[in-house]
Order: C-alpha cells, then structure tokens, then sequence
C-alpha cells in the first residue's frame, strides 16, 4: 500500500494550482450537449465510452488546468484508459476499492486537502466523484502493470547517475531561450472566448504574426514590444515549463496553458547553449501587494506609482503600513511550488523589480508581484542518488510504457460513432 501512496498520475502540470481553481465558482462550464448525454460516441474494442463520460474528463482537465483543446484530450485519455484497463485485467491486476481510496486521499494531499474534501470541492463544480475515482483507478493501475511488465528491464548504473548529475548542476554550460509571450486576461464571463482565441493563437507560425496578436491582446508589459521577451536562462523558467519549451522549435507556439485568471502563450524565437553555467534555484521569495480593481486604470495607477517609489520588498512594508494584513503576502518557495502563473512572471523579473500582469479574485484584485530575491542551490543540497536512481528508473518505465501504450492501439479497434 505504501507503494501505491507514493505512485503520481501527474494529470497536470502542478496539481497546487487545484485550489485556486476551484475557487472560481462562476468558471465559465465546458459547453454542454443537447443531444443525450450517456449516448455511446465512441467503442474502444466493444467498450463504450459516453458522452456524458467526455464532459465530466473534459470539466475535470478544465479545472486541473490541463492545457490543449480539452474535449479532445479528454477523449484521447478515455480511449487511451480502456485499453490499459483491459490490458491490466488481462494480466491479472486489479485494483480493490481499498486502493482506489488509498490513491484518491495521496492525490488530494497533494493540494493539502483530504480525499472526502477534494471530492466534494469537484461536485461543487459539476465534476462526479467517479470521474475522479476511475481517473485515479486507471493511473494507480497502469503504473502497476508495468511495473510488473517491465522492472525487471530496467537497471541504473554509476555512469547514470554521473551523467544525470552532470546535467543538473550544469556545471560547464547551460541553455537560455529567448521568447515571446502573450498573457491574456481570462475573467469567468470571457473564459470560453479567451481560450478559444488562444488556441487559434497557438497556430501562429511567424513572429510577426504572434507580435500582432500580442500588441492586441497581451496584458503584460511586453505587450509593447510585441510580446517580446529578453534571454532567459532555463533554469529560471517554472520547471513544468521547461520541457514545454525545449520541445519547441524557434518560431513554434505552446499550446494555451491555463493560469489563474490568464491563458498565457509562448512563442520560441530562439535557444543557445552558453558557457557560463547557471545555477539552479533551492528557494525564490518574492512579495505579492494586493490592489482593488483588477485592471482598471485607477488599480493599475496606483501600481506605477508604488513601483516608483520602491526598490526592494521591505520598501513594500511602508506601502502597506496601516492596512489589513492580507494585502502584502512575502513568501520563499522551492520553484515547483510556486504558482504557475507567479513562476512565469519571476523568470522576467531582477530582484527589486516589480509585475503589474497577474490578477486574483476573478480578475477583481490586481497584483503587484516584487521579485526579492533568489536562493541558488549549494553543493550537497541538490538531489541524493537515491532521488535520482528513482528519477531515471521512472523515466525509462515511462518509456516502456508508452511504447507497450502504442501497441495497445495500433491492435484495438477504436470506432468513433459521431
């Protein structure tokens, strides 16, 4: 049981951003069909899946934050979790109700929540606890089958772990990329209409044509320029962004990745390997000063004039002097915990600068975002060869399993009824 605790079904890109999520009450919902719901629209080697089956994954992803056209992916992940469920049964595994409850509380816990409070959060936003069960089922599921398939394939050895610590500590280079962002405002009445325009954003194969769409519809200050961002280290982009970006070429577009309140884009104009290393970060503290408004120009007023008249994060306490307490937060995070769309917003920043894109609240509360400082990784802090033998032993099982996934599919007979 301890085993399965520790498994993760990774169904987005940091499930810390749940929380927020399912804040937003008013969230635009998925459109809903006219047609009937526990139609079969689709039959996987004789097993239906359900109209009514695609809305609750796609309402689901939606609420994970899961970028991509959701009622597409959430079909791909159906089709995808009958075969590994069937394949499982083949080979004898199967899951008791026991472990099922036991993966649905480790998977909450990871938004500091409990099994019973994530399930009724989810209903609260039109989601069924089975939509959330059978997701966590097939995830605990499949990593079990092969795991039983394929451990005995995979073997880490020194010259592994060597060349996997070379690569984290970069210690003879390292890479910068030079992009492009736009960063739109996504307020619950305009969420479908935003994500809509991003996706067809995220189709842009020139430069001219996403600086277009930047200057029109960025709220970041690099709107100005086109949404062109100076040379960024790797290392100082979110690090669930980061594979997201190495696996473009220059001039390709991210799909729209869903930020509290914001769809951000990313356009890839260029990337370089540099001989001066950089380091990677154990702790970011940065300082959030909350202002009414959103972004009205009196909110976003008031956000020149405090950037004016400060130039570091203690200057923001005078600012805040007299007010609730809740109106300047200072945190120091490790970089995965840190929000996804604060992440983005710090990799532009030096310390002492300062980000007036990012709204809370439904888009009612401006943020002013103050990056404080960075903490770099000393020697010895960075990951045991414990950590890193279960890193790459995971990776290549991620391997096997996504190649024994392929032939699942290349041999089922997948009809597609609308």
């Amino acid at each position: 049981m301890q085993e399965l605790r520790r498994m993760t079904m990774r169904p987005c890109k940091s499930l810390m951003a749940l929380l927020a999520a399912l804040m937003l009450a008013a969230l635009a919902p998925l459109p809903l069909s006219a047609q009937n719901a526990f139609e079969a629209v689709i039959k996987v080697n004789d097993q239906a899946i359900t109209r009514y089956e695609i809305e609750q994954r796609a309402r689901m992803l939606q609420l994970f934050r899961s970028p991509g056209n959701l009622p597409e992916l959430a079909r791909e992940q159906l089709i995808e979790d009958r075969l590994k469920l069937s394949a499982a049964r083949a080979s004898g595994v199967v899951l008791s109700e026991e472990d099922v409850e036991a993966g649905v509380e480790e998977f909450a816990g990871r938004a500091n929540m409990t099994g019973e409070q994530l399930i009724r959060a989810l209903e609260g936003a039109g989601v069924g606890a089975s939509t959330l069960r059978d997701f966590v089922r097939v995830g605990i599921t499949w990593r079990e089958l092969n795991r039983a398939r394929f451990s005995s394939r995979v073997s880490v050895t020194e010259d592994d772990l060597d060349r996997a610590k070379a690569a984290i500590s970069g210690s003879s280079s390292s890479v910068r990329v030079l992009l492009s962002e736009i960063i739109m405002p996504a307020p619950p009445s305009q969420a479908m209409a935003v994500q809509e325009r991003a996706s067809r954003i995220s189709q842009v194969t020139t430069e001219a044509e996403f600086s277009a769409q930047a200057r029109r519809y960025s709220a970041s200050r690099t709107r100005a320029r086109g949404g062109r961002m100076d040379w960024v280290p790797l290392t100082q982009l979110p690090p669930a962004l980061r594979p997201i970006i190495l696996g473009l070429a220059p001039g390709e577009v991210t799909d729209p990745l869903p930020l509290e309140g914001a769809v951000a884009l990313f356009q890839l104009r260029d990337i370089e390997e540099v001989d001066a290393p950089e380091p990677e970060y154990a702790a970011i503290e940065y300082a959030a000063y909350y202002i009414p408004g959103g972004r009205s120009d009196a909110a976003l007023a008031t956000a020149r004039q405090i950037e004016d008249n400060t130039d570091t994060c203690d200057d923001l306490y005078g600012t805040a002097l007299g007010q609730p307490e809740e109106v300047l937060e200072r945190t120091s995070l490790a970089p995965a915990e840190i929000p996804q769309d604060i992440a983005i917003e710090l990799a532009k920043l030096d310390p002492g600068e300062v980000s007036a894109t990012l709204t809370r609240n439904n888009g009612q509360t401006l943020m002013l975002l103050m990056l404080c400082g960075r903490s770099p990784l000393l020697e010895g802090e960075g990951p045991t060869d414990q950590d890193l033998t279960l890193f790459i032993t995971n990776r290549r099982l991620d391997s096997f399993a996504n190649g024994y996934l392929e032939e699942l599919k290349a041999e089922a007979r997948i009809v597609i009824l609308e």
